[in-house]
């Protein structure tokens, strides 16, 4: 059983920094692709950043020079390290790996405001 389990969500002022971690067990996580989304209510999940087995990494052009992805392979675990917030980084950020078949976890809440 492949299990996600964000943290490190909260509540942070505009110009603060957060990072989100991502725990994963019951999968080879060296294999895994890695990636972050998020949500707000009513609208679709957006992607936000991703990170290949290899270390390649991909980002939404609204998070790009904001936000960085890495993961450690020692810990099972991708991070979401997130600068320069604003209002509109609201969101539930969801984590999901993917290799043949893809999971998501539960998501953590990320509120920007003053």
């Amino acid at each position: 059983q492949v299990k996600l389990v964000e943290s490190g969500g909260g509540l942070v002022q505009p110009g603060g920094s957060l990072t989100l971690s991502c725990e994963v067990s019951g999968a080879g996580f060296s294999g895994l692709e890695m990636a972050w989304y998020r949500q707000v209510p009513d609208k679709e999940r957006d992607f936000v950043a991703r990170i290949s087995r290899y270390g390649n990494t991909d980002y939404n052009d609204a998070v790009k020079g904001r936000f960085a992805i890495s993961k450690d392979n020692t810990v099972n675990t991708a991070y979401l390290h997130m600068n320069n917030l604003i209002p509109e980084d609201t969101a539930v950020y969801y984590c999901r790996a993917r290799h043949v078949e893809t999971f998501w976890g539960q998501g953590t809440w990320v509120t920007v405001s003053s």
